[in-house]
């Protein structure tokens, strides 16, 4: 981690731009902002967005502002991130989440650094702002399944900088833990049986997931001492550090499902918060899609019931797992048994036509409009 801030200082000196790559949770944030408080730039602005949390429409607004009357709700013009960052720096989180669309605009700002807001008819405005990108994806993989533009690949990535998952500098653990420690201001310290457990976790959340391990152990802890008995399960066992990745994403999916159809928690109140906050990842969501399509037989209608939800949100559920690229195809599921857990809630509800697949009902209604092929 040493030489990773020695590079990024060395990056600070220029005005290049920089795309950081790393799992979720590794602190692709924190090396922006060191990067941008070494820079010439560092008494300007920094400003972050996280592009996953917008859909498209919403997000060209966020990064380019809009005008006035442009749109339903418009009363007033508003500038865009890009604007606010003027001569500073703008850090565009979870870039491989943009679809193609608002790749092709944000290509266009790359180019020539100019910006016109939303809806304005006006000349276009010269804006100077350093771009740091970072994302959680192979953008390589993305740009060979035709997701992610190769020459915006090649715009983003003029300095690459990659962060390691905690897993594979352990020895930063210790460090770590006290720093942690100290943002809690709780004067508490870990018995060493409880730090080698958690140098021996594999960290799956990484860097985040070990700050919020350490303020629950700091704040639930009834003495100044933390013992290896007062850490979460998963840290105290010693097969839990040996999930690999794709096995602790369906544990993760496994976990939510049966605290869904157990009815501890519901869709929105609680899966909803979770995505938002990037404590689930979009992987995470299809998995548990899969789950409960695997109980209902591929019918989407009657993941309401099974998820805590009433009928009347199909359209909303449905439109949000569409607007985050979550929906899944319910073909394989349509004729697989349905585990007896779920056989009663499955049975009950209403069987999804064909029609009503995320998509479909678009695509009939402008067959019906332009009538059938010659």
């Amino acid at each position: 981690m040493r030489a990773l801030c020695a590079t990024a200082a060395r990056v600070a000196a220029g005005d290049a731009k920089v795309f950081i790559s790393g799992e979720s949770g590794v602190g692709k944030d924190l090396i922006a902002q060191y990067i941008h408080a070494r820079s010439s730039r560092a008494g300007r602005p920094f400003v972050a967005v996280n592009c996953a949390a917008f859909p498209d429409t919403l997000l060209e607004t966020e990064l380019f502002g809009h005008a006035r009357g442009s749109f339903t709700g418009a009363y007033r013009d508003k500038p865009g991130r890009f604007e606010l960052a003027h001569h500073g720096t703008i850090f565009l989180d979870e870039v491989g989440e943009m679809s193609l669309q608002m790749q092709a605009t944000l290509l266009r700002f790359l180019e020539n650094g100019e910006i016109q807001r939303v809806g304005a008819t006006g000349p276009r405005v010269q804006v100077d702002v350093r771009v740091i990108s970072a994302t959680n994806r192979d953008l390589a993989e993305r740009v060979a399944s035709g997701q992610f533009r190769k020459d915006l690949m090649y715009r983003i990535k003029v300095v690459h900088l990659h962060i390691p998952p905690l897993r594979e500098h352990r020895e930063d653990i210790r460090v770590l833990v006290e720093r942690a420690i100290a943002r809690t201001g709780r004067p508490i310290r870990l018995t060493p049986e409880a730090l080698t457990a958690l140098e021996r976790y594999s960290w799956p959340g990484n860097v985040r997931e070990l700050q919020n391990v350490v303020e629950q152990a700091a704040w639930m802890s009834e003495s100044d001492e933390v013992s290896l008995k007062e850490l979460p399960e998963q840290i105290r066992s010693p097969i839990a550090g040996l999930l690999r990745k794709h096995e602790r994403r369906r544990q993760l999916a496994d976990d939510l499902y049966v605290a869904l159809v157990d009815g501890h928690y519901t869709f929105w109140d609680h899966m909803h918060p979770l995505f938002l906050r990037r404590d689930m990842t979009r992987q995470d969501l299809r998995q548990l899609m899969r789950r409960g399509l695997s109980a209902t037989r591929g019918n989407y209608r009657a993941l309401l019931k099974l998820f805590g939800m009433p009928d009347s949100d199909y359209k909303r559920f449905m439109n949000f797992l569409a607007a985050h690229d979550c929906a899944v195809d319910f073909h394989p599921f349509r004729f697989e048994a349905v585990p007896s857990r779920t056989a009663a809630a499955a049975a009950s509800a209403p069987s999804l036509p064909f029609d009503e697949v995320p998509g479909t009902l678009e695509r009939q209604a402008s067959t019906r409009r332009s009538g059938p092929a010659a």
